[in-house]
């Protein structure tokens, strides 16, 4: 069985570092799809999850990215990360609290430098959100 060594590294921390069968991430022109040998790449990524799938194995690890960039070689991947966040540690809760903070925040904002931070936030909040619900529906 043939493997790929794969690296999801964010601004913060390596989020994942490990050997696997496959990859897909959401591309800047669509859905990538990454097996070992694959042809050198690289390429923006837009905000969604990075699937991993595990040797040996039916296990995915999914880790949500906020968008960055990729760099593939036949024998490595290399996801860096705007932001990153495994799929375990993401939380309803706690983003809902995050995007009512976010946009209390915005409402008094004056500064077309704070709203653009508080947009790009928001917009970062929603997509996590969505990935929380899609995460949601498959299991």
């Amino acid at each position: 069985m043939s493997t790929i060594k794969v690296d999801v590294v964010s601004a913060e921390e390596q989020i994942f570092s490990g050997d696997a069968e496959f990859v897909a991430l959401p591309g800047e022109a669509g859905e990538l799809g990454i097996l070992p040998q694959h042809a050198p790449l690289i390429s923006l990524i837009k905000p969604g999850f990075v699937r991993i799938t595990m040797p040996g194995s039916k296990e995915v690890k999914q880790v949500f990215v906020a968008g960055g960039v990729i760099e593939v070689q036949p024998q490595h991947v290399t996801v860096l990360a705007d932001t990153a966040i495994r799929s375990e540690e993401m939380d309803r809760a706690k983003t809902e609290k995050a995007m009512a903070a976010a946009r209390e925040a915005r409402s008094k904002a004056t500064s077309e430098a704070d709203l653009a931070k508080l947009d790009a936030q928001l917009a970062f909040l929603a997509a996590q959100m969505a990935a929380i619900e899609k995460l949601k529906r498959h299991h």
